[in-house]
């Protein structure tokens, strides 16, 4: 493992983080699309599972959200790499203060080519929801035992 291997790899969590609070749904897809999230694979699937689930305001397209990724902890082994991290997602409208909204855990895996680091999968453990309903466009509720997958 070397430095530059780390700090790709950080990257990748920080850039994911920044498309999704531009809105940039299908950046997120790009971004995951030779990997699995929640389930989906592909750049197209991904991009409509978080334009289904998470709410653009119109005066900026964007979910007015800042999505903080904090301790990541990575792990490389030749051409593959792991990273676990935590979240916090604050959010702020005209009508919700700034707060926190929801906090957990990352997962992610990671391999390596010719051209780079690229992520082959994301797994999201929510840990704490606060008050979403200006976020997302589902009801986490609706989801037995466990939050929504996408944060």
């Amino acid at each position: 493992m070397t430095v530059t291997d780390t700090l790709a790899i950080h990257e990748l969590l920080y850039r994911y983080a920044e498309l999704v609070d531009a809105g940039d749904f299908d950046g997120v897809g790009r971004l995951l699309a030779r990997g699995s999230f929640a389930g989906v694979t592909g750049a197209a699937a991904i991009a409509r599972l978080f334009a289904a689930t998470t709410r653009r305001f119109p005066e900026t397209g964007t979910p007015r959200t800042r999505h903080l990724v904090l301790n990541p902890i990575v792990e490389v082994s030749g051409d593959t790499a792991t990273a676990r991290s935590t979240f916090c997602v604050v959010q702020a409208t005209d009508t919700v203060p700034l707060q926190p909204i929801v906090v957990g855990r990352y997962a992610d895996a990671f391999a390596r080519d010719a051209e780079g680091w690229y992520f082959t999968g994301r797994q999201v453990d929510v840990e704490f929801v606060g008050d979403v309903s200006a976020h997302l466009l589902i009801d986490p509720r609706d989801f037995d035992d466990q939050a929504p997958s996408q944060p």
